[in-house]
C-alpha cells in the first residue's frame, strides 16, 4: 500500500480542479498524498502532470470551499479541492509543519549557525557538480515551465517581448505540432537581440524573427528550431540556469521548490552573447528525417559557404524529393506577420 504523511491513511486519492498557470484553463486531475508530496495525474491516461512537494503546499483561501491551494507563494499552478478529507489532510501537515518549527532562542540561534555552516560547506562542495545536478533532476516540468517563464521575462528586457500577433501566434503554434507531434515544445518569436535561436527550461525555444520575416518558407526557422530541441536533449537547460543563479538559490529550490526571482535576472542577457553549442550532426539529420524537414535550408543560413555544415546538405534526407510542407500557405503568411502587432 502507499505510505502517505499521515500515518492514519494507507491510501488517499480526491478528484480536484488544476490550473497550472493563471492564463491557462483549468483541468481536472486525480490528486494522491504521498509521503513527501502531492502528484497531480490525468485521469484517463494516468500519467503524472506536477508533483507538490508537502512541506512548501499553501492554502490561499482559509475557510473556503473549495479550498484552493498552491505549492508555495511564487508559485503558478493552483490546485482546487472539496473533498473534506483530502482538505483536512493537507491542514493537518500545514497544522503539523508549522507546530514543529523552532521557537526563537539560544537553542535556535545555535542550529542556525550550525546549520548555516554545513549548507556553506555543502555548497562549497556540491553546488559546482553534484548538488547541482541533483536539483535539476529533481525539478517537476510544471517548475521548469515556470523557471522558463521567468527567464523569458528577464530576456524580454533586452530582447523584447516575444511577438504576439494573434494569427502569427496559431500559425506558430501549428508549425510546432508539426515539427513535434504530441506535446509540442512551446515556440516564442524574438523582436531583438544577437541570437537567431535559444531555448530555456521548460521546453521554452526562441526564434528569432529574421528566421521568419527574412525567408522564403518555413524551413530555415523549423531547422533552427529541431537544432534547439537536439540541444536540449544533450544537456538540461535547468543546469545553466542554475550555475547562474548561484548557490543560494540552488539550495533554496531543492529545499523549498521555489527559486527566488531575482536569481535568474540577467540571465537572459547572458544567454543572448552566448554563442550556440555545438550538436551532433548525425543526430539532428535523424530529427529532421523525423520531423520531414529538409536539412538544407538550416545548412543554409548557418553557414552560406556550406563547408562547415557540409554533412546536413550532403546527407539532406530530402536531397531527391520534395518534404511535406510545413504549413499552408495562409499560416505562413500569418507567422511572417507575428512581430507586426
Amino acid at each position: 500500500m502507499r505510505t502517505t504523511a499521515l500515518k492514519q491513511y494507507q491510501k488517499l486519492e480526491s478528484p480536484g480542479l488544476w490550473r497550472e498557470a493563471p492564463e491557462m484553463q483549468r483541468r481536472e486531475v486525480i490528486v494522491a498524498f504521498g509521503e513527501a508530496s502531492l502528484t497531480l495525474s490525468d485521469p484517463r491516461t494516468e500519467a503524472a502532470l506536477s508533483h507538490w512537494s508537502l512541506p512548501a503546499v499553501e492554502r490561499l483561501n482559509p475557510g473556503e470551499i473549495p479550498a484552493l491551494f498552491a505549492p508555495g507563494q511564487d508559485a503558478l499552478e493552483t490546485l482546487e479541492l472539496d473533498d473534506p478529507t483530502m482538505i483536512a489532510a493537507l491542514e493537518k501537515v500545514r497544522h503539523t509543519l508549522a507546530t514543529a518549527r523552532p521557537r526563537p532562542g539560544r537553542l535556535r540561534g545555535s542550529l542556525l549557525l550550525a546549520g548555516t555552516a554545513l549548507v556553506l560547506l555543502a555548497g562549497a562542495v556540491f553546488v559546482p557538480g553534484a548538488m547541482i545536478d541533483h536539483t535539476a533532476a529533481m525539478v517537476p516540468p510544471t517548475m521548469r515551465k515556470s523557471i522558463g517563464r521567468t527567464a523569458l521575462a528577464d530576456l524580454s528586457q533586452v530582447a523584447g517581448a516575444p511577438c504576439s500577433d494573434v494569427s502569427g501566434l496559431s500559425a506558430l503554434e501549428k508549425l510546432s505540432a508539426r515539427l513535434f507531434g504530441e506535446n509540442p515544445p512551446q515556440l516564442v518569436v524574438l523582436r531583438d537581440g544577437t541570437a537567431l535561436s535559444l531555448h530555456l527550461p521548460g521546453r521554452i525555444i526562441a526564434l528569432h524573427r529574421s528566421l521568419i520575416e527574412n525567408q522564403n518558407s518555413p524551413d530555415v526557422a523549423a531547422g533552427f528550431a529541431l537544432a534547439e530541441a537536439e540541444r536540449i536533449s544533450e544537456t538540461d537547460p535547468m543546469l545553466p540556469l542554475l550555475e547562474y543563479a548561484g548557490v543560494r538559490a540552488t539550495f533554496g529550490l531543492l529545499t523549498t521548490g521555489r527559486l527566488a526571482p531575482g536569481s535568474v535576472q540577467g540571465y537572459g542577457r547572458l544567454i543572448l552573447t552566448e554563442p550556440p553549442s555545438e550538436v551532433d550532426t548525425e543526430h539532428l539529420l535523424t530529427r529532421f528525417a523525423e520531423a520531414g524537414v529538409a536539412s538544407t535550408p538550416y545548412a543554409r543560413a548557418v553557414d552560406p559557404s556550406g563547408e562547415s555544415v557540409l554533412r546536413l546538405i550532403e546527407a539532406d534526407p530530402f536531397a531527391q524529393e520534395a518534404a511535406p510542407p510545413l504549413l499552408k500557405d495562409g499560416d505562413w503568411i500569418s507567422l511572417q506577420a507575428i512581430c507586426a502587432e
